[in-house]
């Protein structure tokens, strides 16, 4: 029984150590985050599942939402990338090739993977009514990648789903599960009304910077309010409650997102 015990706790401070060793710090909010996959590996099948995501996607034909889609994402790049360079972190962007697409589909979604790879679907843009609208839920996708909130989900899927293996050992052994697993922890696929499917904590974080963000591009904060009421109607009220969400509940969200502004203000300089 003594050395049943002893083994106990030398598994476990092994497992600890594994935990503490797979740590790392999300950029710029300080908080602990799990992350098995390193970033170079991660900007790599960024680069190919993105690429393979716009072949098997119509693009939008609508020149002008196309445009607009890439203003405004164009924008909150030079604002992360100001932001960063403030905090001392630009470092943190290395490797990142910003891309800004707009997907023919009736999804209401959007999602940016590692690297500022964008999409944002057509059925989301009656939702973001605007030029700021749309700032409101790019800021909050460009807000998950940077935080490396993708890398997050993706190594607690590896460890969940497939045994905690490493990336490149997933892909040879199980290809198309690693694949989805991926799509999924990115939003690519998730439907109606959903955005990235993220902790409530990391839709916390991404809602905080990209308040931030959207206000050091030039785009008016307050706005995210109206967004995000919109986004409530559209659920026509059939979100399951709070707690058995991953999301913050629509007030929660809002009543927070208001507790923010006055600090997402102070970056704000209304576009010349």
């Amino acid at each position: 029984m003594r050395a049943f015990r002893l083994q106990t706790v030398f598994l476990f401070f092994v497992l600890c150590n594994f935990f503490l060793a797979s740590c790392s710090t999300v950029p710029v909010t300080g908080r602990k985050q799990l992350s098995l996959v390193p970033a170079s590996q991660m900007l790599s099948m960024s680069t190919q599942q993105y690429s393979e995501f716009l072949k098997e996607n119509k693009l939008s034909t609508n020149q002008q939402e196309t445009a607009l889609v890439k203003k405004v994402g164009n924008r909150i790049q030079r604002a992360v990338e100001r932001y960063f360079s403030e905090k001392g972190i630009s470092g943190q962007l290395s490797g990142y090739q910003w891309e800004f697409n707009l997907v023919e589909s009736k999804d209401v979604n959007a999602w940016c993977m590692p690297g500022g790879k964008v999409v944002v679907y057509t059925g989301i843009l009656p939702v973001t009514k605007d030029e700021n609208g749309l700032a409101v839920v790019m800021g909050h996708e460009i807000a998950h990648a940077v935080a490396e909130h993708g890398n997050e989900r993706m190594s607690q899927g590896l460890l969940a789903e497939l045994g905690g293996v490493a990336l490149n050992e997933a892909l040879a052994s199980k290809p198309e599960e690693t694949r989805q697993l991926w799509m999924t922890a990115f939003g690519a696929g998730v439907q109606v009304g959903a955005l990235l499917p993220f902790s409530r904590t990391q839709e916390t974080e991404a809602d905080h910077l990209g308040l931030v963000f959207m206000a050091m591009a030039g785009y008016d904060p307050q706005g995210a309010v109206g967004f995000w009421q919109r986004m409530a109607q559209q659920s026509g009220g059939n979100a399951p409650p709070e707690f058995l969400s991953t999301h913050p509940s629509d007030e929660t969200r809002i009543d927070k997102i208001r507790a923010e502004l006055p600090e997402a203000m102070k970056y704000y300089q209304p576009q010349k």
